[in-house]
């Protein structure tokens, strides 16, 4: 039987993302949404608190508080801002993540510890125009020329982009699909303008341009055509901290409605007393008791080393759909104020569509659990 319950030190870590998230983020998150731009300032004071690598060993400049622990992180900041938490998951959760999770000793501490203590963003460069859900056929080259890789090729929707100053890039070599190390102050390395977006606005996505790129030929992360499979096993991570955010969101909003229900006064009584109010309350906070309980389940397998491809794949399933639906509850009992920008439900309700879109979207997720079910002959 599965039980789990949080350590002390880990409950004081939400604590302390929840106060800096009141304090800091909130505060703060319109303008982030409006400006398009996360402010330096804020990842400033993130990284000062230990944040920006709150799930890696202390070793390497991290908090030590792993996977749990970040998706505790994740959950606190997405109750604020999913941009924040955005930017956090492509720096943290997959940029960086590919790098300890491949990299060499001498790498980890070159490339994952500026990165864990904050001093550099990390973005994880996988998808292409023509390699989004087939990302295996992505036609980015890297050709061995003497001591240097030398890449070519081009990137889409890559978050933090055009701010990281490390890639962990995705090329086709002679013997297949490979990850390597990219400083983005390499000649040749272009990042394209922002993309406009419906939601995550603060987030920033860029296409980006590799023309005759080289780098050393020890920035080849792993083994020479085996990064197609470090990919995916960096995202199993990251969809974990997507789901941690989409649990804070919804917990927020249930929040938010909960309190406007007993608020709002129609037909001479507060609408928290309409059964139909009642059962949207109920409705989302099964969906918030059914994300918590899974996506902390599956972070616990993941720091025990536990294969978890199948269930990151449902949390991210799960939790991604189950956010639609939290939100379009929330914008529904707020009535006309939640369609309005004068509170966060319009903003939240814009941020929450790209969950079921990336870290792999959700009709791949049902791929991966199927194939998984099959593979075992339905065994759970």
């Amino acid at each position: 039987m599965f039980e789990f319950k949080f350590t002390e030190e880990q409950n004081m870590l939400r604590e302390m993302v929840k106060d800096f998230t009141n304090n800091e983020i909130k505060p703060v998150a319109a303008k982030i949404d409006t400006d398009g731009k996360i402010p330096d300032d804020l990842i400033k004071k993130m990284a000062e608190l230990g944040l920006m690598g709150v799930s890696f060993p202390e070793e390497y400049g991290g908090g030590g508080f792993g996977e749990v622990g970040y998706c505790l992180m994740q959950e606190e900041i997405g109750r604020g801002c999913m941009s924040t938490a955005t930017f956090m998951g492509a720096h943290q959760s997959i940029g960086a993540n590919t790098i300890y999770l491949g990299g060499s000793e001498e790498q980890k501490k070159k490339f994952l510890t500026p990165l864990a203590q904050g001093e550099k963003i990390a973005a994880f460069g996988l998808t292409e125009a023509q390699a989004g859900s087939d990302s295996f056929h992505l036609k980015t080259k890297a050709d061995i020329e003497g001591e240097e890789w030398v890449i070519n090729g081009e990137k889409l929707w890559i978050t933090n982009g055009g701010i990281a100053d490390i890639i962990s890039l995705f090329a086709r070599t002679e013997k297949g699909i490979s990850a390597f190390i990219v400083e983005t102050d390499t000649t040749g390395f272009k990042a394209g303008p922002p993309e406009k977006k419906m939601g995550i606005r603060g987030s920033v996505t860029n296409a980006l341009s590799f023309e005759n790129v080289r780098i050393p030929k020890e920035n080849l992360l792993g083994t020479d055509g085996r990064g197609f499979l470090l990919a995916m096993k960096t995202l199993d991570a990251g969809r974990l901290g997507l789901g941690a955010a989409c649990l804070g969101v919804s917990k927020e909003m249930l929040e938010l409605s909960t309190k406007y229900a007993k608020e709002r006064v129609q037909f001479d009584h507060p609408i928290a007393q309409f059964q139909a109010i009642q059962f949207m309350l109920a409705d989302m906070a099964v969906m918030i008791y059914n994300m918590e309980s899974i996506v902390y389940r599956t972070a616990t397998d993941y720091d025990l080393r536990k294969d978890i491809s199948r269930q990151s794949a449902m949390v991210k399933l799960y939790c991604s759909e189950a956010l639609d639906r939290v939100v379009d509850f929330a914008v529904q009992i707020h009535g006309g104020m939640g369609y309005s920008q004068e509170l966060s439900i319009e903003r939240f309700y814009r941020d929450s569509r790209i969950n079921r879109i990336f870290e792999g979207t959700n009709e791949i997720q049902k791929g991966i659990i199927a194939r998984e079910i099959i593979k075992k002959s339905g065994k759970f």
